[in-house]
């Protein structure tokens, strides 16, 4: 295993000292030859004579492509030896994932998917507060994810629909805060900002309610506007006690006079907010990277598909106003 000290920058992340990482960013806005993307990027594509050579001597690859190719990266970076970094979704096809998860178990690589807001050290602090049994035995999660303002609806046309988006963040967050698998879905949505989300064939505000294997509940709520901010919370209600993650804000000044407290605005949106996130997943990953065979991923290519049935199964809910069980959308992918 390399040890160069090689920084590589990943949006607002850099990356030093433990191993060298190759990140590409593959934007196919303009039509281009996919093949050669995938080798530049791995040192191999699919089909190649030769394959599992590592040309580029990178010992990891991070990976930001257009969701139509994700496949290809991902079987081409594992047939190359390469630990891979994948941000989420994985792709919006379950069968897709479950190839390029296959050809990640065959290499034996590691992968770890990009839920950064596991790395928060707020949000963290509520799912350890669980898992170390600090509340008793977790009955309910509440998670509040309200955006400043809806992204354009260029975006929203090719999104995948704000489960995929936008909540599939809260779908894994549920999963990691109780420690347990969902099992059923019931989700309600709505156009209340912008019609032209909901022309789009999207809603921008929703409601859900997540059955956890355990017997846990998790409630839900999405806006694509929030009018005072970026507003991210989470809380976990048990037995014992309970335990909270607050709103950030652009620093901790409270004025208070006869007319009432103020405080300062909450930071912008999620490169404000989870900056700290970025860069401890990343942290993560090399640690990971460098732990070599039978370390368990901080994030898991199941991890990564969980959340994208569960948004199946919430847009099917929501289409026809009832509770949809896991299963109901397994045994559906497993017979196409």
């Amino acid at each position: 295993m390399a040890n160069d000290h090689i920084p590589v920058e990943f949006e607002t992340c850099a990356l030093h000292d433990l191993v060298r990482v190759d990140v590409f960013d593959v934007d196919l806005q303009q039509p281009r030859d996919t093949d050669k993307l995938v080798r530049d990027a791995v040192g191999t594509a699919p089909g190649d004579q030769g394959r599992g050579s590592n040309p580029s001597g990178a010992d990891a690859e991070g990976r930001r492509s257009e969701r139509r190719d994700v496949e290809q990266c991902q079987v081409a970076a594992a047939e190359a030896g390469k630990a891979i970094f994948c941000e989420k979704p994985i792709s919006l096809d379950v069968a897709e994932v479950d190839r390029g998860l296959a050809a990640v178990a065959v290499a034996g690589v590691p992968l770890q998917i990009g839920f950064n807001r596991r790395y928060d050290p707020s949000h963290k602090a509520v799912a350890d507060a669980v898992k170390q049994g600090a509340i008793g035995d977790v009955h309910l999660v509440n998670i509040i994810s309200r955006d400043p303002g809806p992204p354009p609806i260029e975006y929203i046309k090719v999104s995948g629909g704000i489960f995929n988006d936008m909540t599939i963040h809260d779908f894994d967050m549920a999963r990691y805060v109780t420690g347990s698998d969902v099992v059923e879905v019931y989700a309600k949505g709505a156009v209340r900002v912008d019609p032209a989300i909901g022309e789009a064939g999207d809603v921008d505000t929703a409601v859900l309610l997540l059955t956890h294997a355990n017997g846990a509940m998790t409630t839900i709520d999405n806006s694509r506007r929030a009018a005072y901010g970026y507003d991210q919370r989470v809380e976990a209600f048990g037995s014992n006690g309970m335990a909270a993650s607050k709103n950030h804000h652009d620093f901790n000044a409270v004025v208070a006079t006869d007319q009432g407290f103020r405080q300062p605005p909450l930071q912008n949106f999620f490169l404000e907010r989870y900056s700290r996130s970025y860069l401890d997943q990343w942290a993560a990953f090399t640690a990971y990277v460098v732990a070599g065979a039978g370390a368990e991923s901080p994030a898991s290519g199941a991890d990564g598909r969980a959340p994208l049935v569960i948004g199946k199964a919430a847009l099917r809910s929501m289409q026809e106003n009832r509770p949809v069980a896991i299963r109901e959308i397994d045994a559906q992918e497993n017979q196409s």
